[in-house]
Parts: C-alpha cells; structure tokens; sequence
C-alpha cells in the first residue's frame, strides 16, 4: 500500500465556542437570583463594571454595543468617553465622583430570630420546677432531640455520660415528653403515636394493639389480616386506622428551618389586564451595571501609558460591554418566549389546567426563531407567575395523548381529569387502574392501565384496597 501527502482546501462550517459565546450561554440560563449572584461576582473581577445609579442610563444601545463606532474590531473608546463626559470649557475630561446614598434602617426592618425546637423546649423546661441535676438531664435530652422530635440517645448513655441513676433519667424524659409539641421526645414512631393518643385522652385497646403491632401492615392497607389476628371487625380497624391518620409522626418538623424559608421569585410576571396578558420580565433584583468612567484616562491616545496597561483596559471593557449585551440578550429572548408560550397556551391561562395542550421545544423554537437548546435553557429553572399561580416555564411544555378526535390532550389534562374520576367514585367499590382505563376509552381517550397507575402514583393517589372503605 503506497502512503503519500496531499494538499485540499475545502470550506467547512462549524460553531466555536468562544469565551464570549460561553458566557452568554450562561447569562440565558440562569433564574433571576442566580443571574444577581453571577453579575456580583463580575463586578469583583472586572474594574470597569460598576453598579448604575438611579437615573443614570448605560451607554449601551439595544443591541448592546456602546453609542460609539468600532474600529479595529474594537471601540472607539476616546470618542466615546468624550461625547459623555467632555465638559465643554477646555476639552478636558469631568471626573465625576459616585457617592453612595446613606440609607437609614429602622426598627421596622428588621424581623425575630424564629425560635427552633430546642429553644421552645428549654423554655418550657424553663417553667417547670425541675432544677439542679434534674433540670442538667432535661437539657441534655433536649440537645439530643432531633429536628423531628425524636430523642436520638439512650438512657443508658444519658446514665453514663452524666453519671445518674437510671430512674431520674426515666422521670425527666417524661417529663420533656409532656412537653409541646405533643409526641416529643419520642425513641420511636410507636411510643410517638401512643403518647399522643394518652395525650387526647383516648383509651381504645384496638388502637393500641394496631400501633405495637401492626402499623406496617397498615401502612399497606391490610386491613382484613389485621382485623383477623386482633379478632376484630374490619370496621373497627379503619375506625381506628382513621384517628391514627390524624396524628403526627414527626412533631418537631413545624420547626425545622423556619429561618432557612426558600421564596420563588418569578423570572417572568404576567398581568391580565381586560382581555390581553402584559408580560413583564423580572429583573428588579438583578443589579443593573454599566461600564465605569474612573478608567476613561487609560484610553486617552494624549497619555502615555504603556501598552501592557492599555490592553489590560482594553480587554477588561470589552468584557464588560460583553457582559451587558449578554444581560440584555438573554431578557429579549425570554420575553419572546414567554409572548410564545402565552399565545399557545392562552387556553390554559383562561380556563385552567384541564386546557393545557400538549406542546414541545420544536414548536416554539419555530416560531420565535431560535434554536431548540436556546428555548431549552431560556425557560430550565425559571418560573412565570400568572394570575393562576406561579410555574415552573418547563410546565408549559406538556406530553401528551392521542384521542379519537385525532388531536393530542396533555397530560396534565388526563391527571386531572382522573382526579375527578376517583373523586366522584364510591368509596365501598372503589375503581381499580382497568376500569378507570376503560372510562377514560369511553371519553376518547386512549390510555393504558399501567400509565393510568403511573399518573395515579404521581398525584400521590393511593392504590384501590387502601382507598377502600367498609
């Protein structure tokens, strides 16, 4: 086999992900508290950013190039300082000086530390008349309290580690066990459960018996096997399998990370206003930016600066400009976006969630212009807040199903209609995955009995023995 070198030329086409390109990327991706925490850390790295005062406009046009001409596949940067900030008088450059506004707290502004649930223990502990080693051992087994309620040490060790008699140790945990809220202090879900009864002044034997000894059972819906090992009627277990339901197993959980509340705030707001939706992107909380005048005089060709210093500058501004295109890029293209998918889901909107059609990335990315990934990322962690409520914008692109009218219904459209089927059955003959199937075939929808179960599971819907009732 001969083996030689050749020469070709050929014209190929093909995307280069440059840093610009990755940022704005970036940029279009992230939700509106991650796009703050971005534009922070950019005002740390790049000198020439600056927070914009009210009032002051950035000197960006809506394509985000500045005012000024490029030249050299770079900005003019002379003219354009000088056409902003020439004082008119002796052609020199205004320096203006930004002060930061003094703002004033008050009393108002400021909230309480929400009390976690060893502060609402030791408080009660706080009341009662249990002092010295007593009230030791109290505190040390509400430390030992998890964020639930339940005591995650023994007694033996609580004996050990403060060098106790057993008895004392046993006298104060039911004395923290008397405490609010009711069930703390537990060492397991039964003694939980039980404390909770004796606090209600319930004394039914076959509530009891069903918390030792058969809550698994229970829990998957057993009923007859556990009506025939207690020797009672199925009636009275559901009875009692009803009062359980209403305690709770995890007492403590009102407390867990009440300070630590997370807050959704929407991307995109939308009004109705009459008949039409206004759409608004939200962007109150992302800092607005412009390009900082202090750095004007290192582009001035008048000063001798050297070059290393220049390009740094140079470099750094066009980041800059970058950056403010990429932000302002990022809010047009959501924007059309959101316009698209209230024009396609107007349905939704009006009537509700039975009216969601099914509706996919293609569609949309045809319409508004753009490339699927483009609509992918400008809609992945972002949430609109429509006058039904605030969504996920991947809510908005819905699967769907054939019908016997030959268009597609969404599945969320299906869930909630199989809501309704359960909510209207007889609970003494509930209907299983097959008959609802067949219901849904008789209304034209196509649906099989294992993807009934499946959006049944996801509305947390249980299956036909446990919602049955005697």
């Amino acid at each position: 086999m001969q083996m030689g070198y050749n020469l070709n030329l050929e014209q190929t086409q093909k995307l280069v992900m440059t840093p610009k390109l990755c940022q704005a990327i970036t940029v279009l991706q992230l939700s509106s508290l991650e796009l703050s925490a971005y534009i922070e850390q950019q005002l740390e790295e790049n000198p020439l950013l600056e927070l914009r005062e009210d009032g002051v406009f950035d000197d960006v046009d809506k394509t985000g190039e500045p005012e000024a001409e490029k030249q050299d596949n770079g900005f003019n940067w002379e003219d354009y300082f000088e056409d902003q900030y020439h004082d008119g008088r002796d052609g020199g450059i205004i320096q203006k000086e930004r002060q930061q506004k003094q703002m004033g707290y008050g009393y108002e502004k400021f909230l309480s530390q929400t009390p976690t649930l060893s502060d609402y223990l030791l408080s009660q502990l706080n009341l009662t008349s249990c002092y010295g080693t007593d009230k030791l051992i109290g505190e040390y087994l509400i430390g030992n309290i998890d964020d639930n309620g339940y005591l995650r040490v023994s007694l033996a060790e609580v004996r050990e580690r403060l060098n106790v008699d057993l008895n004392r140790v046993v006298k104060v945990l039911h004395l923290v066990q008397s405490f609010e809220p009711v069930g703390v202090g537990a060492r397991n879900l039964q003694e939980c459960l039980l404390i909770q009864i004796e606090r209600l002044g319930i004394k039914d034997d076959v509530t009891s018996r069903l918390i030792n000894q058969h809550l698994t059972d229970l829990a998957k819906g057993r009923l007859v096997k556990i009506a025939h090992n207690l020797g009672v009627s199925i009636r009275e277990v559901q009875q009692s399998s009803d009062l359980i339901k209403t305690l709770d197993p995890k007492p403590g959980r009102n407390f867990t990370g009440m300070n630590d509340a997370c807050y959704i705030i929407p991307d995109v707001v939308l009004e109705k206003v009459g008949e039409e939706y206004i759409i608004l992107v939200n962007d109150v909380t992302v800092p607005r930016v412009t390009i900082n005048s202090a750095y004007r005089s290192v582009l001035n060709k008048e000063n001798n600066i050297d070059s290393d210093t220049r390009r740094f500058v140079e470099n750094k501004l066009n980041a800059a400009v970058w950056l403010i295109r990429s932000i302002e890029q990022r809010r047009l293209t959501l924007y059309k976006v959101a316009s698209c998918l209230v024009e396609l889901q107007r349905d939704f909107l009006d009537s509700g969630i039975k009216y969601l059609k099914p509706l996919n990335l293609k569609k949309v990315a045809e319409i508004v212009g753009i490339h699927e990934s483009t609509v992918s990322r400008a809609t992945s962690n972002k949430y609109i807040q429509t006058p039904r409520g605030v969504f996920e914008m991947k809510c908005f692109f819905a699967t769907g199903l054939n019908n016997d009218a030959g268009t597609k219904i969404s599945a969320g459209s299906i869930k909630k209609l199989l809501q309704e089927i359960i909510a209207g059955e007889d609970n003494r003959y509930p209907l299983n995955d097959q008959k609802i199937a067949d219901i849904f075939s008789l209304r034209g929808i196509r649906i099989s009995r294992r993807t009934v179960a499946k959006y049944r599971d996801e509305l947390g819907i249980p299956a036909v023995q446990k919602r049955k009732r005697y």
